[in-house]
């Protein structure tokens, strides 16, 4: 049996997700501007998407290997469109129009989490070498990065085109390509789950403090990543003062890209390298572009970092998946559930939390603010530099969690 079309459908399903999660990002000014929400409600909006994400990983733990892939893996492409067609529909036609986003933001929100739960496990057990296991998964992770891209660029390009005023239409025709991979995802043949007889059981992983490290890693990571993926554009108009145009390509786009080259870099060429030491640098390398970002005072040293932030984090989310796979083989759907369940937690709590540092700069951050380079009075300067602390947690956390791996064997027996 091949499975290359299976392979191709996973991977659009991670351009899926980088739909849901970046589109509305992308329309921050918009919301901002013609909709009169504020920059409060718009982090409350990132976060609303991963905590919707948070809670479906948790629902779905114990279900996906009961019942396959096949059929969570429709409804999340279903709940991706449905939701897309809602953001543009909602915000017109309810009263509240921040109210409207966040109905929308649930329904996708929901396809969002599936995805996150069901795409990685999928690709894990597709026939291929062990030792390629790693360097496949991050090449799969790129398409998420190479979706981001896609979005934003022609995202970006449409309302050049046609003006912020016809905004609705976009997410109706993004809608399309959930819908697109929902029909090649009915024919498709997917590997099976792991049989509750064979699969190392949650209590099992929960005892065990490597797997612990492992949801810090995935809770780090996520904030680390999404937190300036969320931001970039907001930040590059509001807090650079360059067009949102600019923004957009130069900032998330940017950002988008060098994450992908990264996954892809490590997908040709990972097998020679250690990946521990590579996502303890990560850390380092994505706390530096937070601080840089932050304080520089140049707009185009700004965006530099935010730029290059996207390729010190490329291997945090896939990294962390390969190593806990290698050391828990027969972990299961299950376990890349509780994965996903840590690390969109920490997506959920990252944006949220910068906007939520960046409104305190109006009381008791306004002296950092003050000392920090002019955002046109939104605080996300302090933001990000605060949000620094998260990738250096995670840099920490490698090292720690080496020291302790060193003394332990790899999983050998098979746990109930």
């Amino acid at each position: 049996m091949t499975y290359t079309a299976t392979r191709r459908s996973a991977h659009a399903g991670y351009v899926v997700q980088a739909v849901v999660n970046t589109l509305a990002p992308l329309l921050f000014v918009v919301f901002h501007t013609r909709l009169d929400v504020p920059v409060a409600q718009l982090g409350a909006l990132a976060g609303l998407n991963f905590a919707v994400q948070l809670l479906t990983d948790l629902a779905a733990v114990r279900v996906v290997d009961r019942i396959g892939y096949r059929r969570p893996l429709v409804a999340a492409h279903a709940f991706a469109a449905v939701g897309l067609v809602l953001l543009a529909v909602l915000p017109l036609v309810t009263p509240s129009p921040f109210v409207g986003l966040c109905i929308a933001v649930v329904v996708y929100g929901v396809g969002g989490g599936l995805l996150e739960v069901l795409v990685s496990p999928v690709v894990e057990h597709l026939p291929q070498p062990e030792e390629a296991k790693a360097a496949g998964m991050a090449l799969a992770h790129s398409f998420y990065c190479w979706g981001q891209l896609g979005v934003v660029v022609v995202t970006t390009g449409l309302l050049a085109v046609v003006g912020t005023r016809l905004w609705p239409v976009l997410p109706v025709l993004w809608a399309l390509v959930p819908l697109a991979n929902l029909v090649v995802l009915l024919r498709v043949p997917l590997p099976p789950t792991v049989p509750d007889e064979h699969r190392t059981s949650l209590r099992s992983l929960f005892g065990t403090p490597l797997f612990l490290a492992a949801l810090v890693l995935m809770a780090t990571g996520g904030a680390a990543e999404l937190t300036l993926a969320q931001w970039a554009s907001f930040f590059a108009e509001e807090g650079t003062g360059i067009s949102k145009e600019a923004g957009d390509l130069l900032g998330l786009g940017m950002f988008a890209f060098l994450q992908g080259a990264g996954r892809v870099a490590y997908g040709l060429w990972g097998q020679r390298l250690p990946l521990r030491p590579l996502l303890a640098a990560s850390g380092v390398a994505a706390a530096a572009c937070y601080v840089v970002a932050a304080t520089a005072s140049a707009p185009a040293l700004s965006l530099a970092a935010c730029a290059l932030c996207g390729l010190a984090v490329a291997l945090m989310w896939p990294g962390t998946f390969s190593l806990t796979s290698a050391r828990f083989p027969l972990g299961g759907a299950a376990m890349f559930a509780v994965l996903a369940l840590a690390g969109d937690g920490g997506a959920t709590v990252g944006p949220l939390a910068a906007g939520v540092l960046a409104d305190l700069t109006h009381g008791p951050l306004a002296g950092l603010a003050a000392a920090l380079p002019d955002d046109s009075g939104t605080g996300l300067r302090a933001g990000l530099l605060l949000s620094a602390v998260v990738p250096a947690a995670f840099a920490v956390t490698v090292l720690v969690s080496g020291r302790a791996r060193a003394a332990l064997p790899r999983e050998q027996t098979v746990s109930a």
